[in-house]
């Protein structure tokens, strides 16, 4: 009996030591105060975004939660402003699966926002279905969506430099593949899921690294995170055996979105990383990515090909 305590103690001790050391990953250590800075943050309801977005409020910023859903969105500005104290917290309309609620936003939000400093494109899906515009939805949600809205809000940046931008992409992005001859294929299966996915999370990095190209002289700056594997609701989706199976891994091994958002965080506030503008983060430090991600003609082939898909070019 006594063998099998201390063999329990053993594991018990093994796992803590395993997740503090190599799972909850690294902290934002910057104190950097954002009273009278604006920010954005896509999917700021729940998860990834909510977590961001409670610690940038915390840090006194003026924040507009952009999410689809009125109803959650209201209940998290509502938390937010409770535990953060900070009043400036509201939400505005916002669907990424379509382009016209992603305009309208933008002119929503230019009109009456005379500001932005900062925009988190956070949200994100890997489910099955179809845009309003008939792309698939983690590449019409995941950069399609983020793609537009960028455009649509950069001259404001550029206006409140220095400013910043953050991508949250994924390591998934090492499985993506850009096939410009089919850019939206059928099917929907749960491995093309997580193909379209994987090719989505490939352009959020190519996106932001011509971005950055885009960018040079003017004070805006640009980077693509990866939160870490995070237990959010972005698998809420899951058929209830699938979440039989899951819940208790997710649980032990996965990290909390308060600590997912730790690069996201750091990647908005952090002083002294504007020369690395482009790149990719994770654990709040610079990451190399693989060479496909790092090919500067297909992301700016990319970059034509999302503008005229969205509306921005006629070519």
């Amino acid at each position: 009996m006594v063998s099998y305590v201390v063999a329990a103690a053993m594991l018990v001790a093994l796992y803590v030591l395993t997740y503090y050391n190599l799972l909850k990953g690294t902290r934002c250590r910057s104190d950097t105060c954002l009273r009278g800075r604006t920010v954005i943050v896509t999917g700021g309801n729940t998860g990834l975004g909510k977590e961001t977005a409670l610690d940038l409020a915390r840090r006194g910023a003026q924040l507009i939660l952009a999410c689809r859903s009125k109803q959650r969105a209201e209940a998290a500005v509502f938390d937010i402003r409770k535990k953060s104290g900070n009043n400036q917290v509201i939400f505005m309309q916002l669907d990424l699966a379509s382009l016209k609620s992603v305009r309208a936003f933008a002119e929503t939000f230019l009109k009456s926002e005379p500001q932005l400093h900062v925009l988190i494109n956070n949200a994100g899906t890997g489910t099955a279905g179809k845009t309003a515009d008939g792309f698939n939805m983690a590449w019409g949600v995941n950069h399609l969506g983020h793609f537009l809205l960028t455009h649509l809000l950069l001259d404001r940046l550029k206006q409140c430099a220095p400013s910043r931008i953050v991508a949250v992409s994924s390591t998934m992005y090492r499985f993506g593949k850009i096939d410009f001859s089919n850019l939206n294929p059928p099917g929907e299966s749960l491995i093309q899921l997580i193909q379209y996915y994987s090719d989505s999370k490939l352009c959020n990095v190519l996106f932001v690294r011509e971005l950055a190209n885009c960018l040079e002289g003017t004070n805006v700056t640009c980077y693509s995170v990866y939160p870490g594997v995070v237990n959010t609701e972005a698998f809420r989706h899951f058929k209830w055996w699938q979440k039989v199976f899951f819940a208790p891994v997710a649980t032990l091994f996965f990290r909390s979105p308060a600590d997912g958002a730790q690069t996201s965080i750091f990647c908005a506030v952090q002083e002294g990383i504007e020369k690395f503008s482009g790149r990719y983060f994770t654990d709040c430090k610079v990451q190399e990515v693989l060479p496909h991600a790092r090919d500067d003609a297909v992301a700016r082939k990319l970059w034509e090909v999302s503008e005229r898909m969205v509306g921005l070019s006629s070519h």
